[in-house]
């Protein structure tokens, strides 16, 4: 049997703490930044302004150059001479200094086109030329 005396009711209590902790970062926070922007006005500076912008210029996909096995010189999809080459890779060059070429050679054709197409871009000043070619797993 309980007695009447022994029921303690407890009153419901709200812990404050974090709540204070965060309005005094709130408050060290604001006196910081206050601060800074004084230093910013205590100063009458003209900053300088651009005219123009030029957007920044990701590197260029390389060049794709093809020499089929009858000679034919294929700049991506369109066939060209020699010269034409050598105007369009000199054109490349002038655009972006560090421009890529890949030179791509069928594997049953005479290799002298590639030397000419090789020469081309000596004669163009491109410099970073890589030859493109199938890897054989069975070592033949």
């Amino acid at each position: 049997m309980p007695l009447k005396g022994a029921e303690r009711t407890e009153e419901a209590a709200i812990n404050l703490t974090p709540m204070i902790d965060i309005v005094f970062l709130l408050v060290i926070f604001f006196m910081v930044g206050a601060r800074f922007t004084e230093q910013e006005r205590q100063y009458d500076i003209q900053l300088p302004s651009s005219a123009e912008v030029q957007p920044l210029t990701g590197t260029p996909d390389p060049l794709l150059i093809n020499v089929r096995r009858d000679g034919t010189i294929l700049l991506g999809s369109q066939a060209v001479s020699l010269t034409e080459l050598e105007e369009q890779l000199g054109e490349a060059k002038k655009n972006f200094d560090d421009q890529a070429v890949v030179v791509r050679g069928e594997g049953e054709g005479l290799y002298q086109p590639v030397i000419d197409v090789l020469g081309v871009c000596h004669r163009s000043q491109v410099t970073r030329i890589s030859l493109a070619y199938k890897f054989d797993r069975e070592g033949r």
